[in-house]
């Protein structure tokens, strides 16, 4: 959900390029462009990597802007993550959602 919504945050701007800090208390999403992980996983090809649908798209946006990551502690009592942590729980638990296309493309390659 966290690289999701970066995903379509970015996609949403219109105009040149912005500069845009991304709050996130998802380490693993603020770590894998911070420390630059995701390029050498991108060189490697994914190998073993999960959301590799999400990242590649990830990767055709990011240029297009001038981010940066800032790491916020989760469930700590900040307004904005606690908010946006209800929206995005009250997302998951809604009916009939449309299908993670992505991630059933992949689970079918590696089945």
């Amino acid at each position: 959900m966290e690289l999701l919504a970066v995903i379509v945050s970015l996609e949403s701007l219109k105009g040149e390029k912005h500069d845009v800090t991304v709050y996130s208390d998802s380490k693993y999403v603020v770590d894998a462009v911070e420390k630059k992980w995701v390029w050498n996983w991108q060189k490697k090809g994914f190998i073993k990597k999960k959301n590799v649908d999400l990242w590649k798209r990830f990767l055709r946006i990011y240029p297009a802007h001038n981010v940066k990551f800032q790491w916020v502690k989760g469930h700590a009592n900040i307004p904005e993550n606690e908010r946006c942590d209800k929206l995005a729980v009250d997302a998951a638990m809604q009916e009939n959602l449309p299908p993670d296309v992505g991630y059933e493309n992949i689970e079918k390659e590696l089945f």
